[in-house]
């Protein structure tokens, strides 16, 4: 399985920074007026994504905006889950997706891990980073 996060208008701000976050890299991305319905696309739409893929610690990470007609709701009931190989690659994972969010549960040891943390970051998004025993 992998995630596909609907956006309200910044996908491709969002896939910027977590591409830069992760160390992944955007693999493929289409704006609406790159589609075939680009034609009848509202102007505002045409240079919003309609679909694109990120690639980062072998997942990938698919997104889009919100089409015309379809308001973002915001994200409920989920939160996305990354993996530290040690306690220092995960807290600096945990900064980097932070950075302009809110931290939710701060990095630290707990009883299941060597370092855990939660933060909703600057696009809404829930994460979790996890450096296990």
């Amino acid at each position: 399985m992998q995630p596909y996060l609907s956006f309200d208008g910044n996908a491709a701000e969002a896939l910027s920074f977590y591409a830069k976050c992760l160390d992944g890299k955007i693999t493929f991305s289409m704006t609406f007026a790159e589609s075939p319905m680009g034609k009848d696309t509202p102007d505002a739409y045409k240079n919003k994504i309609m679909h694109a893929t990120l690639e980062a610690r072998g997942h990938q990470l698919m997104a889009s905006d919100m089409p015309p007609g379809m308001p973002h709701k915001g994200y409920e009931g989920f939160t996305l889950s990354v993996q530290g190989k040690s306690v220092e690659e995960g807290k600096r994972l945990f900064d980097a997706l932070s950075a302009g969010g809110k931290v939710t549960m701060p990095f630290a040891e707990t009883f299941w891990a060597k370092g855990f943390g939660m933060l909703v970051d600057k696009f809404g998004v829930p994460w979790m980073v996890n450096c296990e025993h």
